[in-house]
């Protein structure tokens, strides 16, 4: 039987699927949606937003799918997009950030964030659902999810294991099947490069090379690094490292212009209200596009409804100019800056909204720079991959890793000018040329990317990239010391995954821990991406501050014979990462043959 395999890109702010059919190339597949109530459109993308409509605000005829019997309140894509700003209280959008947001628990009602317009909200969890469903519906309706089908959905490379958790359970709400997969999207973005350049991808890249890929959507910026080599005749790729999430991308570039341009009217003594400045939002989007293909062109006219009486002012106009575009975005969020200039900080104002962790530094390169050095940190501590792409030893212990290559997805990289700028800094930083991989499809190369891993997966032909854990992982342990008022001792973490620990691998902690049996407990997951020379057995002694945290995983395992509930009992741990990416984590007790296991998912690929 052929399979079929489906590609999806579940993006910040728009949404993305891709098919590819037994050994077919993967193609695009559009999506229907609500354009305007009474017509359904089908288009390259989703946005990744949901409106949810008051009662008898529309027919509900007109908001019908053609897999629906009736209209749903809560619509999908394109129109609300386009109508929510009307109504900012009832759109939801970015609620993918949300689900590595360790303040909230993913399945917590509270999006719209902050309305008071709605009578009930929905989970980050229930928002990831409802974008699938409507995937799996419109899949659906076009026949194309035959028996035996295989669906592979994108995260950031950065997402943690409550993240990840997440998606997979959003999936199988949506009617997605057990056997879908995960795939980071940087390495989803280079299977898509290395499916269109077929054979000669080796005319781009070749062993020895590092290969950053840098993606910047709507809503976030994801760098990976991969590392170029050969093993037994044969080029290979090996994932290096990934970066943190960060939540800085094309929609930080339409606001700033947008604030500029507001500045501007209101100098002239025309204010825009709440409705208008919402507007002016997407109207400096297209006058930021329109200059960026257009070199040419000195400025780019703007237009808005007036919401005077007069006829005669019916029409505000205004412009973006080609300098206050190179001076905000391209000498601003892509400023030249030096290697060594990182991020700086958040606030320090002792209390703040409980919103999204949104980047507190908007110059994209100090977050590559940032990112250049953790990777060093990654390469250096992994002796194998280090002595195989560099036998002579040059690129160890440096201060930060230089690529030679990048890779840009994302679409804010339709700009030449940036993607250039990117390219200038990153040569001046490396001393020597980095050259951008040419044949890059910047909106809807993760999802043709996903579908090309599913079929690469299953037939064994073509390049795998291999990845192993993004992160590393931690188990939180309970110190044990004298009581002290006042005192909460901090908790411990042993990492039980390392970071780039490898699918198939098991390891077996010989220490001894006392786990409490018959009662209910909670085991704190604790990861980390900038930790590379923790080892299996290595143990942080206040993880809280020196470790990102997930949600409990709250439990109950089942009390022995002759031991009272709540005893802690002997056991020593077994670790064994599975071929799909699962942390089976074993609790043997070293008394008797009983054993005990919780399961996590901490690897995406």
């Amino acid at each position: 039987m052929t399979t079929t395999h489906i590609g999806i890109d579940l993006g910040t702010t728009n949404c993305a699927v891709a098919i590819a059919q037994g050994g077919a190339d993967a193609e695009t597949q559009g999506i229907p949606q609500i354009g305007a109530p009474g017509r359904v459109d089908t288009l390259p993308t989703l946005p990744s937003s949901i409106y949810m409509s008051g009662e008898q605000e529309f027919d509900a005829a007109g908001l019908k799918l053609p897999w629906s019997a009736e209209g749903d309140p809560l619509v999908v894509g394109t129109f609300a997009r386009e109508h929510g700003p009307h109504a900012p209280e009832r759109l939801i959008h970015s609620a993918k950030s949300w689900l590595c947001n360790p303040n909230v628990d993913p399945s917590d009602a509270l999006l719209p964030w902050q309305s008071q317009a709605v009578e009930s909200k929905l989970s980050p969890l229930e928002v990831s659902a409802k974008l699938l469903s409507h995937i799996h519906a419109s899949l659906q309706n076009t026949n194309s999810l035959p028996e035996g089908t295989r669906s592979i959905i994108t995260v950031p490379a950065s997402f943690d294991d409550a993240a990840r958790r997440a998606t997979q359970v959003a999936a199988l709400e949506a009617g997605f099947s057990e056997s879908t997969l995960l795939l980071e999207e940087p390495l989803a973005a280079l299977y898509a490069w290395l499916e269109t350049q077929g054979n000669n991808w080796r005319k781009q890249i070749e062993p020895g090379q590092l290969v950053l890929v840098c993606d910047v959507g709507g809503g976030t910026s994801d760098f990976s690094l991969i590392a170029v080599s050969e093993s037994d005749g044969d080029l290979r790729l090996d994932r290096v490292a990934v970066g943190s999430h960060i939540l800085l991308g094309g929609d930080n570039l339409d606001l700033a212009l947008a604030y500029i341009v507001k500045a501007q009217l209101e100098n002239q003594d025309t204010q825009l209200d709440d409705w208008q400045f919402r507007s002016l939002i997407q109207k400096a989007r297209a006058a930021k596009e329109t200059l960026f293909n257009n070199p040419e062109l000195s400025v780019a006219p703007i237009s808005l409804e007036s919401r005077g009486s007069s006829l005669f002012a019916s029409t505000i106009r205004a412009e973006v100019s080609r300098d206050t575009l190179d001076a905000v975005i391209v000498d601003g969020f892509f400023a030249k800056t030096g290697i060594n200039d990182f991020p700086q900080d958040g606030t320090s104002v002792g209390l703040q909204e409980l919103g999204l962790n949104y980047a507190a530094d908007p110059v994209l390169p100090k977050h590559i720079a940032a990112f250049l050095h953790q990777a060093q940190r990654s390469f250096d501590n992994q002796p194998e991959l280090a002595e195989r792409l560099d036998p002579a030893g040059e690129r160890r212990n440096q201060a930060f890793i230089k690529p030679e290559r990048i890779l840009f997805n994302g679409g804010v990289f339709h700009a030449a000018a940036l993607r250039q700028r990117v390219v200038d800094i990153l040569s001046e930083w490396c001393g020597q040329p980095v050259a951008e991989l040419d044949g890059a499809q910047l909106d809807q190369a993760v999802a043709l990317g996903a579908a090309a891993y599913g079929r690469i997966q299953e037939c064994g032909e073509g390049i795998r990239i291999r990845a192993g854990a993004a992160h590393s992982m931690y188990i939180g342990i309970a110190s044990t010391m004298p009581a002290i008022p006042g005192f909460t001792p901090p908790v411990q973490a042993l990492c039980v995954v390392p970071q780039g620990m490898e699918e198939g691998s098991e390891i077996t902690l010989d220490k001894e821990f006392g786990l409490i049996v018959g009662k209910p407990v909670t085991f704190q997951v604790f990861s980390s991406n900038k930790r590379p020379e923790d080892t299996v057995g290595s143990l942080v002694s206040d993880a809280a501050s020196q470790l990102e945290t997930s949600r409990p995983l709250e439990t109950y395992l089942d009390a022995l014979e002759n031991f009272p509930s709540g005893t802690p009992i002997p056991v020593k741990l077994h670790a064994h990462l599975t071929a799909t990416g699962q942390l089976e984590l074993w609790m043997q007790h070293t008394r008797s043959d009983q054993r005990f296991k919780i399961d996590f998912d901490v690897r995406l690929d």
